[in-house]
């Protein structure tokens, strides 16, 4: 019975290392202000009302919907926010689907280069967007 039960210990474990890796997909924005680049990783959600913004600077906010499921919803979202005094204002939202379409390899991704600009103190945030496959293991 123990040569049963290791044998079969052993062979579940060569099964797991030899698993297929499955990709998980995820949008990759890169937001320019006050002359600094960073990153904002948005990763698959099932309902968009849980995804948080991010502030950039004193003045923006940033928040990027990546809804792949259900199909008639999937979508990349993006807002950006006037961070005012009494709450967050959208001054900006733009809308694409998922997949997208066309080729990833383009210079400023599936969104092309967006320049959104404050009113009141003249600032400027730019950003794009593409997607990335992270490897990841089940």
């Amino acid at each position: 019975m123990y040569a049963l039960i290791s044998r079969w210990l052993v062979v579940c474990a060569f099964a797991l290392l030899a698993a297929p890796a499955f990709a998980a997909p995820s949008v990759v924005c890169h937001y320019t202000y006050g002359g600094e680049t960073r990153l904002l990783v948005a990763r698959p959600v099932h309902s968009p009302y849980g995804v948080p913004s991010i502030e950039v600077g004193s003045y923006f906010r940033l928040r990027v919907v990546f809804q792949d499921s259900p199909p008639d919803l999937a979508s990349v979202k993006v807002y950006t926010y006037a961070n005012r005094e009494e709450h967050p204002v959208l001054i900006h939202q733009a809308s694409f689907p998922y997949p997208p379409p066309g080729s990833a390899a383009t210079a400023y991704g599936f969104t092309g280069r967006h320049s959104v600009y404050e009113p009141v103190r003249d600032t400027e945030l730019e950003y794009w967007c593409g997607m990335e496959t992270d490897a990841a293991t089940p």
